[in-house]
């Protein structure tokens, strides 16, 4: 059963998913869901049937800690996380999973964390980053060019440089 809810922030609403055992989707989205809306775009993202708009702690303790966080309160999410991919994007997102808050490292830096140092590898991860389904708590609005700039984000750049400036990361 995929359980699923929306949250305000200060950079618009938040689609969120879990199942008991763990945030399975934490997305941004463009303009607030209703019910039919929710259910719809959760089939989309989920191969599950069974959805529920019922909440559950989970997603309440999510909503505490997505508050905390964007009042500057809170650094790390102790959420249980489940992260659905292939072997190497879960390995990707491991990684991610270790940029320290408030700092960035560039798409080639992330490749070499996961051991793939050739160009096409390298594309390979900026690909398994961008299908990260979990938005803020796998920080891949940390990773950046090469030369600093702010590279693509399905939030929207906007979203990524409002979160790098929130957790105080040096921007050019």
């Amino acid at each position: 059963m995929i359980h699923l809810t929306q949250f305000h922030s200060p950079l618009g609403t938040l689609l969120a998913m879990a199942q008991p055992e763990g945030i399975v989707r934490l997305d941004f989205l463009d303009e607030k869901l209703d019910e039919d809306g929710l259910r719809t775009k959760a089939l989309k993202c989920a191969s599950q049937d069974e959805i529920s708009l019922q909440r559950i702690p989970l997603l309440d303790d999510l909503g505490r800690q997505l508050a905390a966080f964007f009042s500057g309160k809170r650094r790390h999410f102790d959420v249980p996380l489940c992260l659905h991919g292939t072997t190497f994007q879960r390995q990707v997102w491991d990684a991610l999973l270790t940029i320290p808050y408030g700092s960035t490292i560039s798409y080639g830096q992330l490749a070499v964390k996961v051991g793939r140092t050739s160009a096409g590898q390298s594309r390979a991860v900026a690909n398994a980053n961008a299908r990260n389904p979990i938005a803020i708590i796998v920080p891949c609005h940390r990773v950046i060019g090469s030369d600093d700039s702010l590279t693509g984000y399905a939030g929207g750049i906007w979203r990524k440089q409002a979160l790098l400036v929130l957790e105080g990361a040096r921007l050019l």
